[in-house]
């Protein structure tokens, strides 16, 4: 029984953000690791890379740790665009539109980071440009669906 008016649980629209990044950086690393495993392109790397972080480029992290700050940056991106959408209103349409857009926008910002690493795919490398760029939109249709979920509603 919902007793919040609007029929929207005020814990739900808080836990939703979290949730999308927790599940769409899951989902973006797992895919990036499988094409990693089976083309040998060095997406998933690229993926974890910190070489070009001050701080971070000196310290000799693990995958786990180096995928830890993936899901934090998941889920702080997820938590911006959540905001955005709340205060813009967005409709389901638009921020599936919305949130596949600026995540694709993040991917093409990032690839240029392998510039910054002997680790990751040269630049030149069409496929791993690819990949990076369907799993971007991957993890934007992910984070999408969850952030334009609403109680209730059937997809």
């Amino acid at each position: 029984m919902n007793l919040v008016r609007g029929g929207r649980s005020p814990i739900n629209a808080k836990i939703k953000p979290l949730v999308g990044g927790l599940i769409s950086g899951i989902v973006l690393g797992l895919f990036l690791k499988l094409i990693q495993s089976i083309t040998r392109l060095k997406v998933y790397t690229l993926l974890l890379n910190v070489d070009y972080i001050p701080i971070l480029k000196d310290l000799k992290l693990s995958e786990v740790v180096e995928f830890g700050l993936h899901m934090v940056i998941s889920i702080g991106l997820a938590i911006v665009l959540n905001f955005y959408i709340i205060k813009k209103g967005l409709g389901k349409v638009a921020i599936h539109r919305f949130v596949i857009r600026v995540s694709l926008i993040v991917g093409l910002l990032l690839y240029p980071t392998t510039f910054l690493s002997e680790r990751t795919p040269p630049i030149t490398s069409g496929y791993a440009f690819l990949f990076w760029m369907a799993g971007h939109w991957i993890y934007g249709f992910v984070l999408g669906r969850v952030l334009s979920y609403k109680e209730g509603e059937r997809s």
